[in-house]
């Protein structure tokens, strides 16, 4: 038999990877082979130390909850192609210095590039206003 920390932290895990769209609390007692009461013992701690948090639904007319993470994996997605991870000036460059991400061309057009496709607007999102 499972220690409770250890059904804790395997369900911790199964609710991080379940990400944006969350995961049925009858769903996770499932995979983690746990009873119900386990199930709902086990995501009422999770959401009491602040590491999920949990929305009443209803699930084949059935009260359920789902179940989602508080904190989202880091992604460096965002940052993968900036210039100053692989200039050959980093270790000149600074605050004040002749060499600054004040004046740096390739920075400056790297953050111009960025804020273009941040201020596009999808025309196939239902969100967009159009």
């Amino acid at each position: 038999m499972p220690k409770e920390s250890d059904l804790e932290q395997k369900a911790l895990e199964i609710i991080m990877r379940s990400g944006e769209k969350g995961i049925l609390q009858s769903d996770l007692w499932r995979e983690i082979n746990a009873t119900s009461r386990e199930g709902s013992r086990i995501s009422i701690r999770l959401e009491n130390k602040g590491l999920i948090y949990r929305e009443p639904e209803i699930s084949k007319g059935r009260w359920t909850y789902r179940l989602y993470p508080k904190r989202h994996p880091v992604s460096i997605d965002s940052i993968i192609d900036c210039p100053c991870i692989s200039c050959e000036e980093s270790s000149k460059c600074g605050a004040g210095g002749k060499i600054s991400p004040n004046n740096c061309e390739k920075l400056t057009q790297w953050i111009l590039k960025d804020e273009e496709t941040d201020s596009r607007v999808d025309t196939n999102c239902p969100t967009s206003g159009s």
